[in-house]
């Protein structure tokens, strides 16, 4: 049996301003889809693309803490948290990289509609040297903007058109340079929903867990 310290591990970073059942659903459908050993969450501490987020960084963090600890196949990552400036994706996988060696498959999760924005991420093209990409999408969207494969920037679709793979089992093969599409289950969850229930004094439970909420109450937060 393959150790899970040495089977593909899945990054799956985000502001998670709160993190929600939506953000849990995609992690543990990427680890059974693509066979991965574990998911790795990274909270940004300062994210690049995003306004500022409502909660700070440490509250975050606690709260994707209180949100994994029931899942053996979770983990997560504080590092974007502590390091000082903006949250650049590539800076985290060059970190998670030197940690578990040049050989472990490394694959970073993303949804399809950040997908489509990585031209315009830092260093975006050193992105495949480091991991495979694989992109969430949702059952039953239009290609246009969300649903991947589809209709693709330019510059993106050059760069992808050799590495695309629709075989999952091709991650475990290398440690990085693939491209693969998987499919989630729609849920209508976003951060912003709750933050405005929360705001409103409506009920958020069944979007978010118990632990969350509990402490998203015993702190005030989104006010």
């Amino acid at each position: 049996m393959t150790s899970p310290d040495a089977g593909p591990l899945g990054l799956l970073g985000g502001t998670f301003d709160p993190i929600h059942l939506g953000h849990l659903r995609l992690a543990e459908e990427a680890r059974d889809a693509l066979g991965l050993a574990r998911v790795r969450f990274v909270p940004a501490g300062e994210p690049p693309h995003r306004t500022t987020p409502r909660c700070a960084a440490g509250h975050r963090l606690e709260m994707v803490r209180r949100a994994v600890a029931g899942n053996p196949a979770f983990e997560v990552d504080d590092g974007e948290v502590r390091a000082r400036g903006k949250s650049y994706t590539v800076l985290t996988l060059e970190r998670v990289r030197a940690e578990i060696g040049p050989d472990r498959p490394l694959v970073l999760l993303l949804g399809a509609d950040a997908f489509q924005g990585l031209p315009g991420w830092h260093r975006w093209t050193e992105l495949f040297d480091l991991a495979h990409i694989a992109v969430a999408n949702r059952p039953g969207t239009e290609p246009h903007g969300r649903r991947w494969p589809g209709v693709l920037d330019p510059v993106l679709e050059r760069a992808c058109q050799a590495r695309i793979r629709t075989d999952a089992a091709s991650l475990a093969g290398t440690a990085a340079g693939c491209v693969v599409p998987f499919d989630m289950t729609p849920l209508a969850i976003s951060a912003s929903l709750i933050r405005d229930l929360v705001a409103c004094q409506h009920s958020a439970r069944y979007l978010i867990p118990d632990s969350v909420l509990d402490y998203i109450g015993s702190n005030d937060l989104y006010r």
